[in-house]
């Protein structure tokens, strides 16, 4: 298992669609042993294969004590409800969007192993289940809302650490982190 660098924002892999695996190879299965290290030291609950460079539809989430692994997988059902809620992303780092998602889904999908799962996320964890599927079809939660805020980490006059959410645009995004990669780039 290894920690695999993270692509951010402005990768032209983010903006695709991931390939169907055909074949489930010790490949994909150390891939997946992968992404659950990076997500963990990253302190994540979830991340797509294409994260990390990998463009391939595979994701890894943990919520609550419980580890999903996903190949494959497709949302088949929908409920009505949607529910607006704060989400993060490990590819597009210091920023937050508030984004409405369907209370419960229904995914098909394989495990690991190629056996075919069926899983019925509710709350969160479907939240997190449609953010990494999004990962999947190159959609960002920059796609999904305008509200949109850069998390802003401060400490107060007592040495208290303070988080703050500072109103941004997509525009404001996408500029700072094009800065960004034309920097690291020199």
């Amino acid at each position: 298992m290894a920690v695999r660098k993270i692509i951010i924002l402005g990768n032209p892999i983010l903006r695709q669609r991931a390939q169907p695996v055909r074949h489930i190879t010790k490949a994909d299965r150390r891939l997946i042993d992968d992404l659950l290290e990076t997500m963990e030291a990253h302190e994540g609950v979830g991340l797509a294969a294409p994260q990390v460079g990998v463009p391939h539809r595979i994701f890894v989430a943990r919520w609550e004590g419980e580890t999903f692994a996903l190949i494959n997988p497709e949302i088949e059902w929908r409920s009505p409800e949607t529910v607006a809620g704060m989400e993060g992303c490990l590819s597009i780092p210091g920023v937050q969007g508030k984004v409405n998602r369907h209370r419960q889904i229904r995914v098909r999908g394989l495990n690991p192993q190629g056996k075919p799962v069926v899983v019925e996320p509710e709350g969160w964890l479907a939240r997190i289940f449609q953010h990494e599927i999004d990962h999947l079809d190159g959609v960002l939660i920059l796609d999904r809302t305008d509200e949109l805020y850069w998390v802003v980490e401060e400490e107060t006059d007592d040495g208290q650490e303070q988080t703050r959410l500072v109103p941004t645009t997509k525009a404001a995004i996408v500029a700072a982190f094009t800065k960004r990669r034309k920097a690291t780039k020199v």
